[in-house]
């Protein structure tokens, strides 16, 4: 696939204006706080044997949107003794927590690692999840992308994206970890929640986001057919006339408006030929972040102009892990 959405000189400069809906800080207030009001995040860490002996493993669960009980692995490096950086990494859209064994890369690097399970999901790729959503039922279509989209307090990202800033709240409160070095880590729908996390949690220490979902919206949906976004265009197509709901309830979870508010060191990626989520929607998170926080943290991007949305792969990890250990220490 060619390269199919700006070319590079353009990306390097979009700033697209982005009209956001006039409660969106309150509605994330409100959000976040009740789900503090629910107690204490972390709910349970039982040790589980994973067959690996250089790794330690805790079974979490903690409280998500609403209370509701949110599965994760925990994993340090084993026989560490000082408190640890931590990452937290969020997982790409269809896939759960899977198994333990399954991600390492942060633990082998030194890291105290947090995989959170996403509610409702995990039956499309990897090894399944274990977390349910029992707020799915509003209108909307099967995927995860449509479900409650006509009402931002029904949406599925809603639940998802507090859950995701809970998981911070989780690690910072299990043992072994320092909690002033907590780093968002994500891929896709995953870097999505990574970016919401950088723009929801203002003493985070670190994101790490490639071909991030969630960002430039409309422009995505104007671009591509592909899933998560062909969804929401299927869904569309057959609801004419839902789309100034729609619209109103995407503007609550676009990208770029929790970029604006981020105070974190920023380290993105970025494939240009990606017809899953657009580069432009990455440049455009990109170069307006941290723009209304006051801040003017680091940040840097990654390029690559002949790849997908597989991005830099096991070479931009490599990347993020030297970047890693220059902001975070390990």
């Amino acid at each position: 696939m060619p390269a199919f959405d700006l070319p590079p000189a353009e990306l390097e400069s979009h700033r697209p204006d982005v009209t956001e809906p006039a409660d969106f800080d309150a509605f994330w207030k409100r959000t976040l706080d009740e789900a503090e009001d629910a107690g204490d995040a972390v709910v349970s860490a039982e040790p589980v044997d994973s067959g690996l002996r250089l790794t330690e493993t805790w079974d979490v669960t903690f409280r998500g949107f609403a209370g509701d009980p949110v599965r994760a692995w925990f994993s340090r490096p084993a026989r560490a003794t000082a408190p640890l950086p931590a990452v937290v990494e969020f997982a790409g859209y269809g896939r759960g927590r899977g198994l333990p064994h399954e991600r390492l890369t942060w633990v082998n690097a030194g890291y105290a690692h947090l995989l959170m399970d996403n509610r409702g999901q995990g039956d499309q790729y990897g090894c399944g999840g274990d977390t349910p959503d029992p707020h799915a039922g509003a209108p909307g279509g099967p995927g995860p992308a449509v479900r409650g989209l006509l009402d931002p307090r029904d949406y599925h990202y809603r639940r998802l994206i507090t859950d995701a800033v809970r998981a911070v709240d989780a690690v910072r409160a299990l043992p072994g970890v320092d909690a002033s070095r907590v780093a968002a880590v994500g891929n896709s729908q995953g870097g999505g929640l990574a970016l919401a996390v950088a723009g929801l949690v203002p003493d985070l220490a670190a994101v790490l986001v490639t071909a991030p979902f969630l960002c430039g919206i409309r422009r995505a949906l104007d671009l591509t057919d592909l899933p998560p976004y062909g969804e929401i265009s299927a869904y569309l197509a057959v609801h004419r006339g839902a789309e100034e709901a729609a619209h109103r309830t995407l503007g609550h979870v676009e990208g770029i408006s929790f970029a604006r508010r981020a105070h974190a060191p920023a380290h993105f990626g970025v494939g240009l030929r990606d017809t899953v989520c657009p580069p432009s929607g990455t440049y455009a998170a990109f170069n307006r972040y941290a723009e209304l926080s006051g801040d003017r943290p680091s940040k840097i991007l990654h390029a690559y102009p002949y790849n997908g949305h597989e991005g830099g792969d096991a070479v931009h990890v490599r990347r993020q892990l030297g970047w890693a250990r220059e902001v975070l220490g390990s």
